[in-house]
This record gives structure tokens, sequence and C-alpha cells, in this order.
């Protein structure tokens, strides 16, 4: 008789992001060079002749608690000609207790004349964080000027910033425009309302946000119920009359060329607290994992993480692992008071560290620039806590946080071992393509925090598509139906091929950028890469059970195994990661596609005879999540210069 697990096969969707929940379905919308993409009523991609001009143009609702609205789109219409297009709905924003309509209009011209045009009416009185448009301008930008018109007519010359900024690169603003091909500029116009932009990197976004209402205006206001509320964006273009329309895609080619002056670094998993326990349940998967370093918590306020310092030992001894801390610490008392039980109970447990890193409770959360932090203790009262309490142990410092509030909060480099933060790709997005882009953002935050601690050892981590916390609310969302939603800590594409992709693309940035040492996710739990049974449903591993691992599991063992190799130097089309190294029988090569469509991919500088591939994709995906060395039985040699990657497939070449 068949077993269960047999006779279920996961669907597609499963496989590829851990859920059967479905993305948008989204139009392309053209207009002779120009081009957008309509996603439930907002534009994506904005390009003209083949540039992307924005990233996209969104009317948002959000609530006092900074959650957005879903909006219900309905009395769509869309008209189509070969050098026009035009599109009208009607969207509902509807909580509970309060209720918004806007009637949207979008015309585009093969000019490349855009224009998207709100009219929002409460039909309740409304208590909002924002309500208005918020135009994305892309990444790729950085550095080059800006000319920005500001309300009240004056025009000044700026840069979009290269290191990431800190706090508002530009306020008061009412258009802005950019040379998107020699002589050709790109203006954006937004009326109805005063807008500033943010450096959107500071959260992960490939992108610069011109949004709606200046912070520094009260958060929290209201919409009058039967109000009206008008605004308006318009994209146009100076320059040369015509552009050509974009021709076919360019072939995708990954070319290899010499060594880098780098090493692969230190590959960790995150261990939290409440996760220890089934952590050592499965060492065996663990040992298979092969992390350099496990990454536990503990927490001074309640004393949470303490009863699990004798498992860390256990684990750490298990799979040979070196052991960092991460210890948060009350505000306003004193750090060796804080941090002398911790001590004490690292000592009992007979546990080994090799580092620490210590957090007050303040710096878990998120300050506007400029804002008062409270300092006490300061800095240099908990490192020299730390120093005293833990000596021989190497101390970490900046924030358990992420990249925003290091960036808000500079490190002090000079009293520390090395400088560390975290990041998380859905604070604003939770779409795939948007997480994805994430990784395009990484470089620059790599860059700017370079740029601040200069050759002090960096480390980033434990990080992970999900969020670990929220530092702008009271807590993470929830998730019950497996849904793509915004700083949730259970997001479904853990579990699926997505999250493999996703992990190779976010190594290798980090890799390239010279870091010492990065964790990701957890051993077990919501951001592991070893199936445990949980609270929350998880898509067909519950259905079948045992020593199960997600496909990044895979991806996390074989970069863990390339510790202290040279690298070598890798160039990519935007939707491949890759990343190699050189051991003494050749070059080892890590691909993914980052993308939901398959790809045919060119690799040079590689010799097809004497090479073998494996592929981690929707084929391979029973496989892989029964069989930790799944992998090593896949492979196959690797002939000719070619390979067919199914969306969010990883392939190793050795």
């Amino acid at each position: 008789m068949a077993t269960k697990h047999a006779a279920e096969a996961p669907s597609r969707a499963i496989k590829l992001c851990g859920t059967e929940a479905a993305e948008p379905a989204s139009r392309r919308l053209k207009a002779g060079p120009l081009e957008a993409e309509l996603e439930n009523g907002q534009l994506r991609y904005v390009a003209f002749g083949g540039i992307e001009v924005l990233r996209g143009v969104a009317f948002l609702v959000r609530d006092e608690n900074w959650g957005t609205y879903t909006p219900k789109i309905d009395e769509i219409r869309i008209e189509e000609s070969p050098d026009h297009f035009s599109v009208s709905y009607r969207a509902v924003c509807v909580d509970a207790r309060q209720r918004l309509v806007y009637e949207a209009k979008i015309s585009g011209e093969s000019s490349g004349a855009l224009t998207f045009a709100a009219v929002a009416t409460p039909e309740t009185d409304v208590i909002t964080n924002r309500t208005g448009f918020v135009v994305l301008h892309p990444a790729s930008l950085a550095g080059r000027p800006v000319r920005v018109t500001h309300v009240d007519g004056r025009e000044t010359a700026a840069c979009f910033p290269e290191r990431i900024s800190p706090s508002q690169p530009i306020f008061d603003i009412r258009a802005l425009a950019h040379e998107v091909a020699p002589d050709l500029w790109a203006t954006c116009r937004m009326e109805g309302d005063a807008f500033e932009m943010e450096d959107q990197r500071n959260w992960g976004d490939a992108s610069y946000k011109t949004y709606v209402r200046p912070l520094s205006l009260p958060w929290g206001y209201r919409l009058a119920k039967g109000s009206r509320h008008e605004q308006s964006i318009r994209l146009s273009f100076d320059g040369p009359s015509r552009i050509a329309a974009r021709g076919a895609a360019p072939e995708a080619i990954v070319s290899l060329s010499g060594d880098l002056a780098l090493r692969m670094p230190e590959i960790g998993v995150a261990v939290p607290s409440e996760e220890a326990g089934f952590a050592l349940d499965r060492r065996a998967l663990l040992q298979t994992l092969r992390p350099r370093f496990l990454v536990g918590t503990v927490d001074g306020r309640d004393g949470g993480g303490l009863a699990q310092l004798g498992a860390y030992r256990l684990i750490a001894e298990s799979a040979r692992a070196a052991v960092v801390l991460e210890a948060v610490i009350p505000d306003e008392k004193g750090a060796e008071a804080s941090l002398a039980p911790i001590a004490s109970a690292v000592r009992e447990a007979q546990l080994k560290l090799d580092a620490i890193v210590v957090s007050t409770a303040a710096d878990l959360k998120s300050w506007q620039p400029g804002a008062q932090r409270p300092e006490k203790p300061t800095v240099e009262e908990i490192c020299a806590a730390a120093r005293k309490l833990f000596p021989d142990v190497r101390l970490g410092g900046g924030m358990l946080s992420t990249f925003t509030e290091l960036n808000r909060k500079r490190p002090k480099a000079e009293l520390v071992d090395y400088v560390t933060h975290t990041t998380c790709s859905i604070v604003h997005a939770a779409d795939d393509r948007s997480v994805m882009e994430t990784l395009e953002t990484l470089p620059a935050i790599i860059a700017s925090t370079r740029a601040m601690i200069g050759g002090k050892a960096y480390r980033i981590g434990p990080s992970a598509i999900a969020a670990r916390d929220n530092p702008y609310g009271r807590g993470v969302a929830d998730n019950p139906s497996n849904e793509r939603v915004c700083l949730t800590n259970k997001d479904p594409r853990q579990r699926g091929l997505f999250n493999a992709a996703w992990t190779l693309g976010y190594l290798a940035a980090c890799a390239n950028g010279g870091l010492e040492a990065v964790a990701m996710g957890a051993a077990t739990g919501p951001f592991g890469f070893i199936w445990r049974r949980g609270a929350a449903a998880q898509p067909y591993f519950d259905s079948i059970g045992g020593a199960l691992v997600y496909p990044a599991f895979h991806v996390m063992a074989g970069l863990a195994a390339g510790f202290g190799r040279p690298l070598v130097a890798t160039t990519s089309p935007r939707r491949v990661g890759a990343l190699a190294w050189r051991e003494e029988s050749g070059i080892v090569l890590w691909l993914a596609n980052l993308s939901a469509e398959p790809l045919d991919l060119r690799v040079q500088g590689v010799t097809p005879s004497k090479r073998r591939i494996s592929v981690l994709d929707a084929q391979t995906f029973e496989q892989a999540i029964r069989n930790s060395h799944a992998l090593d039985e896949v492979v196959r040699p690797f002939e000719g210069e070619t390979i067919k990657l199914d969306a969010y497939a990883v392939a190793r070449i050795d």
C-alpha cells in the first residue's frame, strides 16, 4: 500500500514559494516606447525605450499603525491603442473602523507623457499616517544628478545619494527631473500636497521613495468624512523627439574572470532560544548543514534564553560550531548589573563563547533621524562591562535590528572587535519581485557601512526574508493563511525554492562585499532550514513529516563548506545570482535564477568537459527535501555552455 506522502505530490506553487496563495496578476501597458505594468491598481517598471524611468507609482492608504490597505478594485476599464493607453478604476480601502473610496485615472502616450490622478473621499472619518501617492525612482540612479522644483517654485540641483542617507535627502518637492539617456530628461511632477524623499535603500528596497506629506507633520491625522482629496503624478520627457523602442532582450551570460583579493566568509545560522530544544533534536542534520557558528539569544529583561545555554553548548559541540551570543539588556539600568547574571549563567552552563553582542531594548526599535534615544546605559558603559565580564570573548557592536537603525545611530567602531546588523526584505513590500530586488541594495548597504566603520571587521545577520522583530510597531504581523505579508515572522517562501535562490543571492553579495561572517535564518522554526512541526501550517511538509529540510538547506551547507576559499570574480545579469571560488581541483560556481521565469543561461570561463552540475529545482524538489545530501546525488556531467534554469532554480558547477 502506497504511503500518503508517496501518493500526494506537492504543487508547483508549494515547490516555488511554499504557499498556494497567488501573486496579484499584472498587465503590460504599452504606448509606443512607453511601457508600464499595471498591478492591483499601481504602476510598476515605467520604462521609455527600454530604459527604466520609475520603479513604481502607487496611491496608498495607510492606517495609524503604518499598515497599508490592500485596495478592493472594481469598475476597472482599460483601453489600448498603439500610441495610447488609459485605465480607470474605483478602489475601496476599508476595515472594521473606517472606509475610504478613491477614483483613479491613468493615461499614457507614445511621447512618454504619463498621468496618474486620484480623487479620494472618506466615507467615514479616517485616521491615517499617509494617504496619497508614492513615487519610486530606481536605486540604479545612485550618485546621479536630479533637478528639484520645490513647492514655492524654486529650482535646485541635487544628486540621488550614493551612500545610503539616514534621513530624507530632499524636502518640499513639487517635481524631480533626471537624465534617462544622453540629453533626454524625465520630469515627474507631483500635485496636490507637499512631497519629500527618503532613501528607501535604508530598508533594503531598491528605490528612492518620494511620498506625500512630510514626516515632520503629526502622524495619525484625520481625513473628515465626505472631504475631497485630489492628487496627481505627471511624467514628461524633454530632449530628443524620438527614442527607439526596446529591442530583443540580450542573451543571459555569466562570465568568470580573475581571482579576487577576498575569501569566502564564515557562514552561520541562528538558534533562537525558543528553538534550542528543537535544534538539539535535529543536531544530526545540523552536522550536515555545517555552520561555522551558531547565534544564540538571551534577554536580560526577563531572563529569557538563560535556561537554554546548556542546549547551546550541546548543539555547538555536535555541530563543531562556535557560539555567538546576542544579549538584550534593559534601558535605564547599569550595564554591568544587567550583564552579570548572563555571564554567571554562561559559566554555569560551561558554554564557551566566541563572541557576544549587547543591545539595549531601545535600540531594537526604530527612531527617526535626530530623535532623542535613551542613552542609559551608554555604548561606552556597555562595552566596558562586556569586556570585564566576558574576557577573551570577541565583542560585537552595532545593531541587533536592521541596517536602518545602524545608519541612524552610527556605531562607535573603535570600542568593538566587529560591527554587525541584520536586514529584513519585507518591510515595505512583500511580493516576490520586490523581495528579490532587495538583493540589488546589498552592495550599497555594505559600502555605506564600510564608510562608517573603515577597516573594522564586519558581519551581517542573522538575516532572512521575514522579520525577526518589528522595529516600527508593537509586534510582527500574523500570517495564518501563508500569504505574502509585510513584517511577518512567518514567510512561506522560507520553505520554497524561492528562498534557496534568494539565499544564494544574499550570500554572494556579502561574500563579494568582503564580509568576515554572515548568519542566515535559523536552524529550525519559521526562519529555519530544517522542518519541524509548529503551530502554523506548513503545506505539504506537515503532511509527510520526518527528517525534512527546506531547499535553502543545500545552499547553506554547500556555501558553508567553501569557507576560506579564494573568490573568483563573476559578472552576471541582474536576475541571476552568481558566486565562485577556487579549489585545488578548479573553480566551484554557484548560480541562481532569481526570477519566476525559466532562463537559458550561458556560462563563460569554465571547461565543460571536466565539469559536473547539480541542479536544485522543481524537478528535484522532493528528493532535495527528503535527503540532506541531495545535491551530491543529482550530479551529472556539465555538457556545453548553456544551462536551463527553471524558476528560482539553483545550480552548482564543480
